[in-house]
């Protein structure tokens, strides 16, 4: 079993050796495409469950009979490290204050306030939170059409060197073809785990995303009564 593994390997790197110049350049940019992907594929993977975990850590502490103005305090002091609900909920709750500290203002302008300050720390979650799901969603559509931009070219070089042989036969086309397959073999293999990434960490995105949205409208809500309180 190993010696043919072995001979398989070799086999392989000999066919990419091999290979025309053009195909070469191919096969090493979707080998790059490929370790760049995995790369963020894993780097994507701890940030979204860092901030899942984030997100029942804060429910819980919210939900829990917490006080609303010293989660506020504990949370501003370090404001500049935020993420997630944290920071969407310090945003409101500065925005609240501030404003409810103004005699003239009507509560319906404080909420109006609270929901824009809300909603500005939450385009910044979501920007950060689909940070590199581009470059994935680009390497899955894109990968296969540069591995079989790399396979026709070889099989037209496969082909026109037939040109200077009297008798053709399968021999001499086929190692040019085997050849001109790796890069379609390697655009598939830097897609097929982007593809399923980007579908999965768009999923996980969107229920992030939802969870925020529904925890402001909560948030909005709980404001909304005390400035009417305050009132």
């Amino acid at each position: 079993m190993n010696i043919t593994a072995s001979g398989d390997g070799i086999a392989l790197l000999s066919l990419i050796k091999d290979a025309s110049l053009l195909v070469q350049l191919v096969m090493l940019l979707l080998l790059a495409a490929s370790v760049v992907s995995w790369t963020m594929i894993f780097r994507k993977w701890f940030a979204i469950k860092a901030a899942h975990r984030a997100a029942d850590e804060f429910e819980g502490k919210f939900w829990g009979g917490g006080n609303i103005n010293q989660m506020y305090s504990g949370l501003s002091r370090r404001s500049g490290q935020l993420t997630g609900m944290d920071s969407v909920f310090v945003a409101g709750f500065r925005e609240y204050s501030r404003l409810e500290n103004q005699k003239s203002i009507k509560p319906m302008d404080v909420l109006e306030g609270v929901q824009r300050a809300m909603r500005v720390a939450l385009s910044r979650e979501i920007s950060f939170l689909e940070t590199h799901l581009s470059f994935l969603a680009t390497v899955g559509s894109t990968s296969p059409y540069v591995g079989l931009f790399g396979t026709v070219w070889g099989i037209m070089n496969s082909f026109r060197s037939l040109g200077a042989v009297q008798q053709a036969t399968i021999a001499h086309v086929a190692p040019g073809i085997a050849e001109a397959l790796v890069a379609t073999a390697m655009g598939l293999f830097a897609a097929i785990p982007a593809v399923i990434a980007y579908n999965r960490y768009s999923t996980e995105v969107e229920r992030l995303v939802t969870r925020y949205e529904v925890f402001m409208e909560e948030f909005s809500s709980i404001l909304q009564r005390q400035a009417f309180a305050a009132k």
